[in-house]
């Protein structure tokens, strides 16, 4: 449990620093004179440098040391604060978001995940799986929350007679202090959340045939659950929480202080609302709690462009927050549910990656969408409600007839909408053949 507070404690950390970050960034760039386009090229350069990342880290994190690479990233972390808070040439911070660690969406997306989402996955007993991926998303949602109230601090620190400046750079050596504090944890971590290892020698195959990820056995469902993952992220990377800022910005003329009191609310209710997840998942089950409470969040995806008034879409927003991140941890639980314990790392880097492809690829389109008067029409809301409801549909669709392993299952043993079985030798795989996308 102590390396449990750990890993929730150094999330809890960045996701305050991303979440500043997510909502200082669109109003700092427009201010700097870089275009909405610009923006959103910046934003999927460092989804491009979280997906090589993700890549690197799921195939040689375990080799290397989960600790060690987990404090290198951190590193990364620190670095990227630095430039962003020093240096202003557009090329140099370009560099930075590809290499570093930026958090432009708010909802992370970093190498990180997929190791802490192992390390979780193999601590304590599968009961207690759901429960604890709520704690470490409650706890993200809660200090992303804190991180962009923390941003709207900007306008009031120039408001005392501080330069614009300045209140950045302080910003970003907050961004810096978070880093360094993430380092401090991982080095507190134990032994116990290396990765395990191999059951029986048999197991021990030439790392030339372990060819995706370290998946010998799970290799065809977690390919296709990735898939659809991806399109789910694509449909992100549209209105990551930076250009979610950026068309409130432009579109109502809303200040960094209002909207880092929107965005604070926002994350509060995503906050609250993982704390429901565990309780849907074991009466539901975990794919019914992924499905059946992201449609209607999608749906109020696609209607906040149509409001008229900033308080009205700061209403659809807000009720759409309710709802929408309540497959986050159940989508966790279900990925390491669906796979045996030594391929945990392989899985949740796998699924990481295809979040990573998707997202990083619609962040520039979703920019150039929200110039000029393209803003006032909010094309990038309307394609992104409607490609999710696609994803949702197709996903309950193709896995609701998947059995999960008896001894993974994290939702309740009586429930009678998670099937359980002994764990099998290579999980059953649906057929994709009437539900590509």
């Amino acid at each position: 449990m102590r390396d449990v507070r750990l890993i929730i404690a150094a999330r809890g950390l960045r996701q305050f620093a991303y979440g500043m970050v997510a909502v200082l960034l669109a109003i700092t760039l427009t201010r700097e004179g870089i275009t909405p386009a610009g923006i959103g090229l910046l934003v999927s350069l460092s989804l491009a440098g979280d997906l090589v990342g993700t890549l690197t880290i799921g195939r040689w994190a375990d080799r290397w040391g989960r600790r060690r690479t987990l404090i290198v990233l951190a590193l990364l972390m620190a670095a990227t604060g630095v430039i962003f808070g020093l240096i202003g040439w557009y090329p140099a911070l370009l560099i930075a978001a590809f290499f570093g660690t930026l958090g432009a969406s708010a909802s992370e997306t970093a190498p990180f995940l997929p190791l802490e989402q192992a390390i979780l996955g193999q601590l304590g007993n599968a009961p207690e799986r759901t429960r604890r991926f709520a704690q470490y998303n409650l706890v993200a949602s809660l200090a992303a929350a804190l991180g962009a109230l923390t941003a709207g601090g900007a306008d009031v620190l120039v408001a005392h007679g501080i330069s614009q400046d300045t209140s950045q750079q302080l910003l970003f050596a907050l961004y810096v202090a978070a880093a360094v504090g993430v380092i401090l944890l991982v080095t507190r971590l134990s032994a116990g959340v290396e990765a395990v290892p191999q059951s029986s020698p048999d197991e021990k195959a030439p790392t030339r045939r372990r060819i995706l990820l370290s998946l010998p056995r799970s290799r065809r469902i977690v390919l296709q659950l990735s898939g659809l993952f991806t399109v789910d992220a694509f449909a992100g990377g549209l209105v990551s929480q930076t250009l979610m800022v950026l068309f409130f910005h432009l579109r109502f003329g809303v200040s960094l202080g209002v909207l880092g009191v929107l965005f604070f609310g926002a994350n509060l209710l995503s906050a609250l609302s993982f704390l429901a997840a565990p309780m849907l998942a074991r009466r539901f089950g975990l794919l019914n709690t992924m499905v059946f409470t992201h449609l209607p969040s999608n749906l109020l995806l696609v209607l906040l462009p149509l409001a008229p008034t900033f308080s009205l879409a700061a209403f659809v927003l807000l009720l759409r927050q309710m709802l929408s991140q309540l497959d986050v941890p159940t989508r966790q639980a279900y990925t390491m549910a669906l796979v045996h314990p030594d391929e945990r790392t392989g899985a949740a880097s796998a699924t990481s990656i295809a979040r990573s492809a998707g997202a990083s690829s619609s962040p520039v389109l979703a920019g150039a969408l929200l110039s000029g008067p393209f803003v006032a029409l909010g094309i990038p809301f309307l394609v992104a409600g409607s490609l999710k409801a696609v994803y949702d549909l197709v996903l309950w669709r193709v896995f609701r007839r998947v059995q999960l392993p008896t001894a993974n299952v994290s939702a309740s043993p009586t429930s009678s909408h998670e099937q359980e079985t002994a764990i099998p030798e290579s999980p059953p795989a649906p057929n994709l053949v009437s539900g590509q996308t």
